[in-house]
């Protein structure tokens, strides 16, 4: 009994380990798959990156009182992660096939956020193993993790989501306006 809950619990620690490699590459080909706009999930996704935008602000805010300036760099991240998704909108590629309006993600701009990405997790992991062992000063370990630079990074992916959709919408919506189609 105790070696299967020994496995079991080896298991839970390895298997995201092992999943990670395999979830961002699914995720570099979902970001970058063509898809048709439909303006009810620009709209989702918009409200949903405008929540998780004011959770982030909210969070930050928070963790500030133990992360010096957790609120300003996320601000600022966010700040810059709408104006790359405005400029990821403008990289993207736009079809109308049978009245149907599909887009296409620039590849080179979601392989740099995943790229990002995948460069955070690393230095994250590293950096918060290094303030755990040197764990000390007036800071402590938290602050010495680089959790600043944890949330700065999920602030610029939630800035350039609501940047881009909110894009999206905007450009469904004048879509719909100049030519009196319906986009569902």
């Amino acid at each position: 009994m105790p070696i299967l809950v020994l496995g079991l619990v080896a298991l839970a620690f390895l298997l995201p380990l092992v999943l990670l490699p395999v979830s961002i590459v699914q995720r570099y080909r979902v970001g970058t798959a063509e898809r048709p706009a439909r303006a009810w999930v620009a709209t989702l996704n918009t409200v949903g990156f405008l929540v998780s935008a004011a959770v982030l602000v909210v969070t930050s805010t928070v963790m500030g009182l133990w992360v010096p300036r957790a609120l300003p760099v996320t601000v600022v991240a966010l700040g810059g992660g709408v104006l790359l998704g405005l400029i990821g909108l403008s990289l993207s590629v736009w079809e109308k096939r049978r009245d149907v309006l599909y887009f296409r993600p620039n590849r080179w701009l979601v392989g740099v956020l995943t790229s990002m990405v995948v460069a955070r997790l690393a230095y994250g992991a590293w950096r918060t193993w290094q303030a755990w062992i040197s764990w000390g000063g007036q800071a402590g370990w938290a602050a010495g993790a680089g959790i600043a630079g944890s949330i700065a990074a999920g602030a610029v992916l939630v800035g350039y989501g609501l940047g881009f959709w909110a894009g999206v919408r905007w450009r469904i919506s004048r879509r719909q306006a100049s030519t009196g189609f319906r986009y569902i």
